[in-house]
């Protein structure tokens, strides 16, 4: 077998590599790297060749099909400074590149992110989302990222790229000063932004961040219960109607739970009259402190309690001090 693959590898005529969706880089897997001259190489669309000739790189190659000779690799025939014997093999590392776009790859931020906020001062955020990236410079990614390995995936550098994209979504969310109440009408704005912002980086490892998408920037529980309540009180208009809401909603759980018996339906009530007694407090106050109402006519007898005789019923004048009637004192 170690023959047959010796003997394989100095007759190589064919390279190529179909490719898949989770593999960025091969490595062509040569018998002792040897290549023989006039071999065909086929590079088929969003791919490119490297060939690497004793660790320089020597040639690039785009789509299509080319036969291995000194006319169309002069820089490999330079490197290696052949005289003659054109015919015999050579040694070279061929990886091929996948120029195919990398979509679906996620982001997010594993601590959250202290952010000031106008309405709600300091507060910690939280996002996550997804970014797409193609190679758009084989040479460049193969001398900054790969090396000398024999395949890539985008996972072995997902999370530098991941430390990359929550830096730049940090920096725009907070140069930005959009309210956090404002953000979600943001997403599309500001993934725009911080990819423009980001894309240098990514140019400078040879790649292209092609897409960024914000799906959720989000705060804490105590603070999202914080607002659920201010939203609360501005649908019910003012404090009045607050309270009455409350009390409506005492009510509704004290009718809805029926383990609670005539203790909880009782202790609902009781919540509902103390509440109603605060409402007409509220009001009355409400009513003596607007000037611009009159205070409420008295009643025709002057607002006086009516008394009667405790023998035989007959009315009583006022300040009586014997009943007209019977003649018993009053």
């Amino acid at each position: 077998m170690g023959l047959f693959s010796f003997l394989k590898g100095q007759f190589i005529e064919v390279i190529e590599w179909l490719g898949d969706k989770e593999t960025m880089v091969y490595r062509f897997p040569a018998y002792d790297n040897a290549i023989k001259m006039g071999a065909k190489l086929v590079v088929r669309e969003s791919q490119a060749a490297i060939f690497m000739n004793e660790g320089q790189l020597a040639d690039v190659f785009g789509p299509g099909t080319y036969t291995l000779n000194t006319q169309n690799m002069p820089l490999l025939t330079a490197l290696k400074s052949w005289k003659h014997g054109f015919n015999s093999p050579f040694k070279a590392d061929v990886f091929f590149i996948s120029t195919a776009s990398f979509p679906n790859l996620k982001w997010g931020t594993t601590n959250p992110v202290i952010m000031r906020d106008a309405e709600f001062g300091m507060i910690r955020l939280r996002g996550f989302g997804s970014y797409s990236i193609r190679v758009n410079d084989p040479a460049l990614f193969l001398r900054e990222i790969i090396g000398t390995s024999a395949s890539f995936a985008p996972e072995q550098i997902s999370g530098y790229l991941k430390s990359i994209i929550v830096t730049g979504v940090s920096d725009r969310i907070g140069e930005s000063n959009i309210p956090v109440a404002d953000l979600a009408s943001s997403y599309e704005e500001l993934s725009r932004d911080i990819s423009t912002l980001l894309q240098p980086k990514f140019n400078a490892m040879g790649l292209s961040l092609t897409g960024l998408l914000i799906e959720n920037l989000s705060l804490p529980e105590e603070v999202e219960k914080m607002i659920d309540r201010r939203s609360s009180m501005s649908i019910a208009g003012n404090l009045d109607q607050y309270m009455k809401f409350q009390a409506a909603e005492a009510l509704r759980e004290a009718a809805n739970n029926p383990d609670s018996g005539a203790a909880g339906t009782g202790a609902g009530l009781g919540a509902g009259m103390a509440m109603g007694q605060m409402f007409a407090q509220a009001m009355n106050n409400a009513g003596t402190a607007n000037p611009g109402h009159s205070p409420a006519p008295a009643s025709p007898s002057g607002g006086a309690k009516k008394s009667f005789c405790a023998e035989c019923g007959q009315p009583l004048a006022e300040n009586a001090k014997f009943c007209s009637g019977c003649g018993t004192k009053v």
